[in-house]
């Protein structure tokens, strides 16, 4: 099952990038869905995330600078990115858990001071 990622890129600080992640239609339905990313030489961290049934959670460090949100119709995951900062610099992961957890292929996003 693939999950397409896009939208990242290099910005200079205080900039925004908005991500995309194209996801299938499932059988058993989507019960949570998000983005993690991997800052150089990290693990693997949680920075939004979204459930069937709309609630969102955002890691405090993006709280208020990102925005998580989804178009059905399109089946397109999003993350809004604000006011970027350089320790945002990561890989960007899409994700979504139906039965098990798929993830997508990683955008890079770069923070440049």
């Amino acid at each position: 099952v693939q999950l397409q990622a896009s939208g990242g890129g290099k910005v200079q600080v205080g900039g925004s990038l908005r991500l995309s992640c194209s996801y299938p239609r499932t059988v058993f339905g989507i019960n949570v869905q998000g983005w993690y990313r991997a800052p150089p030489g990290k693990e693997r961290e949680m920075v939004a995330e979204l459930t069937a049934a709309g609630t969102v959670t955002y890691a405090d460090s993006v709280k208020g600078r990102f925005s998580i949100s989804r178009d059905d119709s399109e089946n397109t995951l999003f993350l809004q990115m604000d006011s970027l900062k350089p320790d945002d610099t990561a890989v960007y992961y899409c994700y979504y858990f139906s039965r098990q957890i798929y993830w997508g292929q990683g955008t890079q996003v770069t923070v440049s001071s």
